[in-house]
C-alpha cells in the first residue's frame, strides 16, 4: 500500500480540492495529490497543519461538501415504453454506457446480465476496498472489469472473485430503474434496457468530515472529491470506448454555494458540455423539510429575526447564510433563555465563539467570501450541543443593494434531530448538484394521481435559471432491490434513473444511430423539454414542474411537426 493511498483513507488526514488558478496565486505542496483533471487535484495534509477554516486557498470552497441518498425509504407514462416498442425507433440505450455514481450495485442479480447470463457491466470502481488493482493514475479502491465479473459469475462464491458489494441497496435500485435487463416473470424492465453499465461504488466520508458536519453515524455520506473524481473515471472509461455518456447521480447535498462556483457542479457542468457527454441529476426531496430561509430587508429596517426551531437537544447542526455579490451582512445569536452573542461585525475571514451559560451551547460564525467568479458572501454558523428551544438570528444589513439573502439547514437526513426555520421557504430547495445549468435537473411526481411529490426540491436557481427541468414519476417506483427482490422506491433519485434511461434512449437515437452525431447534453435537455407533457391549468417554466413532465416520445413526436 502506497503512503499516499494510506492518506487517502485516513481520518488523520484533510482533504482540499484545489483548483490550477488557485495555485497560480498561493504557493501550495504536498506529498500526496490525487488528480482529477487538469484543472482539478485534490492534496492531502495532516489535519495538525489546518483547522478547515483556517486553509488558505478559498476555503471553504475547498473544503469537500458530503452528498447523501435521495430516496424516501413508471415507464410507460414517461413514453419510455413506446421508444422501446416502436418499430422504427426501438430505442433501449443500444451502444450507450451509462455511469452511476452510487452506493454500489449487486452485480449477481440477473437485471444486469445478458440472456445467456454474462455481464453487462463493463466496470466497477470500489472505493472501498483497498487490496484490488487500481484504476490506471488513481491511488485508490479496486476495479473490476468484465472478465473479473464474468468469472465471478460462473464462480461457486461470486464475492471471492469480485468481492464488491452493494449493502445499501440504493445504488442497485436506481442502476436497475434506469437500464435493467428485462424480466418478464416480475413484469419489469428498466429504462435502457440495452446500454452498457459502468459503476462507482463511492466509499463514506472521513469521520472528521462528519464530525464538522454533525453527520449521523448511521446515515450514508460521500465526500465531494470522491464524486468528482467518478465524474472523471466514468468521463475516461466512455473516452476509451468512444461511447456516449449519461451520468446519473441520484446524490444530493444542501452544502456550499449555490452560485456558479461549486466543485461538482462546476466540474459536471464542463462534462456536460463534451460531445457525447450528458449528466443527470436528481432535484432532492428537501421542498417541505423547512430547511430553507428567504430573507429579505428593507432599507428602513436596522435587522431581520430569523428562527430555528431545535425540537430536542441534539449534537449539533450547522446553517449557511449565503447573499449574492455586492450585499453584506453582519449577525447576532439569541438563545432559547434570552441570552445574546452581540453582533458579530462583519470582517471577511473573521470569526467568533461563544458559548451560551445556561445551554451549554457553543455557537462559532465564520464570515467569508467566496468563490473566485462571483464572490458572494457565506455566513457559516455552527452550534454545538444544540440545545431544545427557538434560537434567533438577527441579520444586520452592512452594505445592501437588493435586501435579499438565503440560509439553508443540512438535508433532512444528515440532521440527528428536528430542527427547521419557523418562517421557512419552499422555493430554492433543489439539492447540489441538481442546480448546475448543463445537468438534467429531474423533479418527481406521483403517476397514480398526477400530484407533484411533495417532497421535490423546487427552483428556480438563485441566479433565476429555470430548474428543475422537468418531472418523473419519484413516487412508488418499481426496481430491482437486494437478494434478487424487487422493491418500490419514492424519492427524487428514482426521478433521476428514469432520466438517465431516457437520455441513453435518445443518445442512441442520435449519436449511435447517427440522427444528430454533434448532440450534446444541451441538445438532449432541450429535446426533453420540448416533449414534456405540460398541463393547461399551470404556467411554465414552473418553479415545481420546470417544463412539465417526462415525455421521451412526445420529444419524437415533436421532431415531426
Amino acid at each position: 500500500m502506497s503512503d499516499c493511498e494510506e492518506k487517502i483513507y485516513s481520518n488523520d488526514y484533510v482533504d482540499f480540492i484545489i483548483s490550477k488558478d488557485v495555485l497560480d496565486v498561493i504557493d501550495l505542496s504536498s506529498d500526496c495529490i490525487q488528480r482529477i483533471d487538469e484543472e482539478k487535484d485534490t492534496y492531502f495534509y495532516p489535519r495538525s497543519f489546518f483547522r478547515i477554516f483556517d486553509f488558505p486557498a478559498d476555503s471553504y470552497a475547498s473544503v469537500p461538501k458530503c452528498y447523501g441518498l435521495l430516496d424516501e425509504t413508471a415507464l410507460e407514462v414517461s413514453g419510455i415504453l413506446k421508444l422501446q416498442q416502436q418499430p422504427a425507433l426501438a430505442l433501449k440505450g443500444q451502444g450507450v454506457m451509462i455511469g452511476f455514481i452510487d452506493t454500489g450495485i449487486d452485480y449477481r442479480n440477473p437485471v444486469f446480465q445478458y440472456s445467456d447470463g454474462t455481464t453487462r457491466i463493463y466496470r466497477i470502481w470500489d472505493q472501498t476496498i483497498r487490496d484490488g488493482t487500481k484504476p490506471e493514475g488513481i491511488a485508490y479502491g479496486s476495479e473490476y472489469k468484465t472478465e473479473q465479473i464474468n468469472a465471478a459469475l460462473r464462480a461457486e462464491n461470486p464475492l471471492e472473485t469480485v468481492p464488491s458489494m452493494d449493502t445499501n441497496g440504493h445504488g442497485t435500485f436506481v442502476a436497475g430503474v434506469a437500464c435493467g435487463s428485462e424480466d418478464v416473470e416480475d413484469n419489469f424492465i428498466g429504462a435502457a434496457p440495452f446500454s452498457e453499465i459502468a459503476v462507482v461504488k463511492l466509499k463514506e466520508a472521513k469521520t472528521y468530515l462528519r464530525e464538522f458536519y454533525f453527520i449521523p453515524d448511521s446515515v450514508p455520506a460521500y465526500q465531494e472529491n470522491d464524486i468528482m473524481m467518478a465524474v472523471s473515471y466514468l468521463d475516461r472509461l466512455a473516452k476509451e470506448r468512444d461511447m456516449p455518456l449519461v451520468i446519473c447521480i441520484a446524490l444530493g447535498s444542501n452544502m456550499g454555494n449555490r452560485g456558479k462556483d461549486g466543485q461538482l457542479a462546476t466540474y459536471l457542468d464542463i462534462v456536460s458540455r463534451r460531445r457525447k457527454r450528458c449528466s443527470v441529476a436528481a432535484v432532492g426531496n428537501e421542498a417541505n423539510a423547512r430547511h430553507h430561509f428567504l430573507g429579505k430587508i428593507q432599507p428602513d429596517m436596522e435587522y431581520e429575526s430569523v428562527e430555528v426551531s431545535v425540537e430536542e437537544n441534539m449534537p449539533g447542526f450547522f446553517i449557511e447564510m449565503w447573499a449574492n455579490a455586492p450585499e453584506l451582512y453582519a449577525v447576532s445569536v439569541s438563545s432559547p433563555t434570552g441570552e445574546v452573542l452581540p453582533k458579530v461585525p462583519y470582517r471577511s475571514g473573521g470569526r467568533q465563539e461563544f458559548v451560551f451559560i445556561f445551554e451549554q451551547t457553543r455557537v462559532s460564525i465564520d464570515y467569508r467570501l467566496t468563490g473566485r467568479r462571483q464572490g458572494n458572501q457565506l455566513i457559516y454558523l455552527r452550534f454545538s450541543n444544540a440545545a431544545q428551544g427557538i434560537w434567533t438570528i438577527n441579520v444586520y444589513p452592512q452594505s445592501i443593494v437588493t435586501g435579499d439573502y438565503n440560509m439553508w439547514l443540512p438535508m433532512r437526513n444528515f440532521t440527528s434531530g428536528n430542527v427547521f426555520f419557523l418562517r421557512s421557504n419552499p422555493n430554492h430547495t433543489i439539492t447540489v448538484p441538481g442546480n448546475a445549468g448543463q445537468v438534467i435537473s429531474a423533479g418527481g411526481y406521483n403517476v397514480a394521481n398526477g400530484g407533484l411529490y411533495l417532497d421535490s426540491g423546487r427552483g428556480f436557481t438563485l441566479s433565476g435559471e429555470v430548474k428543475p427541468d422537468f418531472c418523473a414519476p419519484a413516487v412508488n417506483v418499481y426496481g430491482p432491490g437486494l437478494r434478487n427482490r424487487f422493491v418500490t422506491m419514492t424519492g427524487t433519485s428514482a426521478a433521476a434513473a428514469i432520466t438517465a434511461g431516457a437520455c441513453a434512449q435518445i443518445m442512441e437515437w442520435g449519436l449511435v444511430k447517427r440522427n444528430q452525431i454533434f448532440m450534446s447534453s444541451a441538445d438532449i435537455k432541450n429535446m426533453l423539454i420540448r416533449g414534456a407533457d405540460r398541463a393547461d391549468d399551470r404556467s411554465y417554466p414552473n418553479p415545481s414542474w420546470g417544463y412539465g413532465t417526462l415525455d421521451v416520445y412526445g420529444a419524437f413526436e415533436d421532431l415531426r411537426r
